[in-house]
């Protein structure tokens, strides 16, 4: 699912391309992608595009007559610049926004359809889909840790819960993690106040770094960027198990639950200590190895 570095970027690029111009045409292939009836998306039409925010990972395109169209892309949903209003072709191709300029296309990969629009009016109708994360380039350390700490959570789930922290998700909550050298597992109330505010920098540094990074990308790419992904060979452990940690060295490692994963470094994090994974440690019970040195032990094992 794209992330804040990914959503601003979007936020970014179709200002840069369809702001203050006039959209002449909505055309919606799939019906249920509009989840709202009133006001109706016709009544975009003819409208300018004033402005683009976001709301944690929701894309607000505001128009005229103070209605808003707000893009949820789910995990595979993608936006696409196209010069000219081309045909909408393929299960993939879900809408088009026809501006006088070009045309802004939602793709979404995979059978389930997840992604969303929503027409509203005015900022009343915006509160109710914000979730109420706090932004976290823009919040002082005292606010981030006071939010951090009112539920106990494991720091990894207060990072990408979008009611505490609003658009960091999976991927750049392990790059966060492990640039703070804090275990994922780590219970947010038992953190003291340097952990706290190495983690807040950790934040900042992650999603401004990226931020630059994307930028950059699209700048590259005629104001467009030309790939989001949740996997970049640039991060130094999300989607990288089983490779170097780029600091220490060590492999990085793996906790697998469901359709996720959290990717980490024993060494950096938890001091050598290897974190139970759910279906692993539960099939091996008491072989499951507790540190780096066990694990390395049972692959010199297994090689010979």
């Amino acid at each position: 699912m794209p992330e804040l570095p990914d959503i601003r970027t979007y936020v970014s690029c179709i200002g840069g391309k369809a702001g203050g111009r006039r959209l002449y045409d909505v055309r919606v292939a799939n019906p249920f992608l509009v989840r709202t009836v009133s006001p109706s998306i016709s009544l975009l039409k003819q409208q300018t595009l004033t402005s683009v925010t976001n709301v944690g990972k929701r894309i607000v395109l505001v128009f005229e007559e103070d209605l808003r169209l707000v893009v949820h892309l789910m995990i595979a949903g993608r936006l696409h610049w196209k010069e000219g209003a081309l045909p909408l072709k393929g299960r993939q191709s879900l809408a088009a926004l026809d501006f006088e300029n070009g045309s802004l296309v939602l793709t979404e990969a995979g059978s389930k359809k997840r992604a969303s629009f929503h027409v509203i009016k005015g900022d009343d109708g915006l509160a109710e889909l914000d979730p109420g994360g706090l932004d976290v380039l823009t919040c002082s350390v005292g606010e981030f840790g006071e939010r951090l700490r009112e539920t106990n959570h494991t720091v990894k789930r207060a990072l990408t819960d979008p009611r505490i922290f609003s658009g960091i998700g999976n991927a750049y909550s392990d790059e966060i993690l492990h640039r703070a050298r804090l275990s994922p597992l780590t219970w947010t109330t038992k953190l003291d106040d340097e952990e706290v505010a190495d983690l807040y920098r950790a934040v900042r540094e992650v999603m401004t770094d990226w931020l630059a990074l994307l930028a950059k990308e699209a700048e590259g790419n005629k104001g467009w960027p030309p790939k989001v992904t949740a996997f970049r060979e640039e991060m130094a452990v999300h989607g990288r198990f089983g490779e170097p940690c780029p600091v220490c060295g060590s492999l990085v490692q793996r906790i697998a639950y469901a359709d996720n994963e959290t990717n980490y470094c024993a060494t950096c994090q938890t001091n050598g200590v290897l974190l139970a994974d759910r279906s692993m440690s539960r099939l091996l019970k008491k072989d499951w190895p507790r540190t780096l040195e066990e694990l390395e032990s049972l692959r010199r094992s297994a090689r010979e």
